[in-house]
């Protein structure tokens, strides 16, 4: 039976992190949005079918602020509280939470997007989805299309150019490319979880399984802990990953059962009292289409940490390549290649020839090498909501995504930094922000760290400067900061940016070990302000308007109907999550306006 369904501004196919992310940004900012996901889970390689950890650019432990913020941190920092055992079903249960509460925002799950409707010149006007245990069809139609599905199925069959496998060194000037072109890309890899049952535990191997008796039969590939199994039993990068993935699967299977049959019964590895507590049946897959927007970030665009004008995103991890073999070649299973922080431009997030359909994730406009470091979930992520985000700007104006990228790039940036992405080469220069026009003062500072800082544009440290106000110690009393206009504002919304310690990475993973090797945020972070309050003063007293207690997210939005007029809003800050003293980055404060 087919439901033809009300319409929509944005239809974003596939729920991974990407696609979450994308449809979040864009509910939020009151595009009309559905979300089509063909699993019944969200998620897709952090979810509880494939439970890869989400990493980005805060692989490089150096000190500096490199992890990703934005939705992708309000979902990290919450699962820190409401997932202390690290359960990869409660983390399916957490994303489910932030997207169904999204007013605005329609969740089609154990649905297949099965064709664009139609395709008339270079635009898609629906898509035809089958939701498998309903029994129902929906043709969704839409103003705008996000791709994040990894494969990008409607994408190509709507004719969206893409390309697959590598490039030859000379096509965009890369050094680590091959001579020639070729078809092939990184494999899948199948993700396996052992408990230790404080007892013996044997494992009788099944015949179809592959056999692996001595530790040389798994050169370059440690595997001295097993209770998150092994991202380099990977396998399928001479094959099409696409309409090989069932092949792909069952080879993976024999390949990951034998390495745990080696564990088990081959050699002294600790492992008697360990079992298999799950299998993953669903390939994790890294590669197949790359979609060609109005440019193609390339290796030196990385190894250059390039800025780009139209920025939306930024990655950082390595440039990490593996053997097209897999878990067969002789090699060590990747080669990492360090890159700094650098910027993904918007023209990679749209479709050079179907104007209306954005890609996030790992299909955008790249090379195989550029890739290999953008395919990483965090990077997808603030993609992903850099789209989300442009969408809603196009549709509130009327824009094409080419047009947004020439004529809205500035719009759709400062809406980003105001939701607390970070676009590396931008500052906070909103008109429409109140707090750039207030003076602002502080009861107590510790030293360098005044109370102009909330409002210098940036709310991250940097290498040259912290970027944050900092109160006395707070057994000394309160903290308190202030702005003050010289005539009465109405204020609409109090968004505060605190300190989540974005120097140490933040990451949701089975594999313990990672855990023990400092600096990883096991528990809420200190510096997290977790008591204050919100005062405003009406030219005669200040009163308390808003008491929040227990915060446990960096970036706060307090929404105040009707508009509270003041002259003055003080922040009070009684507790953190442990640090000595109170710690912010940003103040912002908005007027009843048009806009997003």
């Amino acid at each position: 039976m087919t439901n033809n369904s009300k319409p929509y501004d944005l239809i974003v196919i596939g729920g991974g992190m990407a696609g979450v992310c994308a449809a979040i940004a864009a509910a939020r900012h009151g595009c009309r949005t559905a979300l089509v996901q063909d699993r019944p889970v969200l998620g897709g390689n952090s979810s509880s079918e494939i439970r890869m950890h989400i990493c980005g650019a805060d692989c490089k432990n150096d000190g500096t602020a490199r992890r990703e913020t934005g939705i992708l941190e309000e979902l990290r920092l919450e699962n820190l509280v409401r997932n202390p055992q690290n359960s990869p079903s409660v983390w399916d249960l957490l994303l489910y939470e932030w997207v169904r509460r999204e007013p605005g925002l329609d969740l089609y799950l154990n649905s297949l997007a099965l064709e664009p409707l139609p395709v008339n010149a270079g635009r898609i006007e629906a898509v035809r989805v089958r939701q498998l245990a309903s029994e129902r069809e929906f043709v969704l139609h839409g103003r705008f299309f996000a791709d994040c599905s990894g494969d990008g199925q409607i994408a190509a069959q709507a004719g969206a150019d893409f390309r697959r496998g590598r490039e030859a060194a000379g096509e965009y000037g890369e050094s680590l490319a091959g001579a020639a072109a070729d078809k092939c890309s990184l494999g899948s890899s199948l993700m396996f979880m052992a408990r230790d049952m404080g007892r013996p535990m044997p494992f009788i191997k099944p015949d179809w399984v592959h056999t692996f008796p001595t530790d040389e039969s798994l050169a370059h590939r440690g595997h001295g802990q097993y209770r998150l199994g092994y991202w380099w039993i990977e396998w399928g990068g001479l094959l099409d990953t696409i309409a090989d993935n069932e092949a792909i699967r069952d080879e993976l299977l024999k390949i990951a059962l034998g390495v745990w049959d080696h564990i088990k019964n081959h050699g002294e590895h600790g492992a008697e009292h360990w079992a298999l507590e799950w299998m993953g049946f669903l390939p994790g897959k890294r590669e197949s289409r790359r979609f060609l927007g109005d440019y193609v970030l390339c290796q030196p665009d990385l190894e250059k940490g390039r800025i780009f004008p139209d920025a939306v995103a930024y990655g950082g991890w390595p440039i990490d390549t593996h053997p097209v073999e897999g878990f067969r070649s002789s090699e060590k299973p990747s080669r990492h290649i360090p890159v700094p922080l650098y910027s993904i431009p918007l023209r990679c997030l749209y479709s050079r020839n179907i104007e209306n359909l954005f890609f996030a994730g790992r299909n955008i406009s790249a090379s195989h090498l550029a890739f290999a470091s953008t395919r990483v979930m965090s990077t997808c992520a603030v993609m992903g909501q850099a789209v989300g985000t442009a969408a809603a700007v196009c549709s509130r104006h009327g824009w094409l995504p080419r047009q947004a990228a020439a004529e809205g790039i500035t719009e759709i940036q400062q809406r980003l930094l105001a939701d607390d992405c970070y676009i590396p080469g931008q500052v906070n220069s909103d008109a429409g922000d109140l707090a750039r026009k207030a003076k602002v003062t502080a009861g107590g500072s510790a030293a360098g760290h005044g109370a102009e800082a909330v409002l210098d544009g940036i709310s991250r440290p940097t290498e040259s400067e912290d970027h944050c106000w900092e109160s006395l110690p707070l057994s000394q009393g309160e903290a308190v900061i202030e702005l003050r206009w010289p005539s009465p504002q109405s204020i609409s919304r109090l968004q505060i940016t605190f300190d989540s310690h974005l120097e140490q990475r933040l990451i949701f993973t089975q594999q313990e070990e990672i855990y023990t090797k400092l600096p990883v945020l096991k528990t809420i972070p200190q510096r997290l302000i977790k008591d204050f309050s919100i005062q405003v003063f009406d030219g005669t007293t200040w009163r308390t308007v808003r008491s929040i207690t227990g915060n446990w997210q960096r970036q706060r939005k307090e929404d105040f109907s009707p508009a509270l007029p003041a002259t003055g809003v003080r922040i009070v800050i009684t507790s953190t999550h442990g640090a000595p003293a109170a710690r912010i980055f940003e103040i912002r404060a908005y007027s009843d306006r048009e806009g997003i």
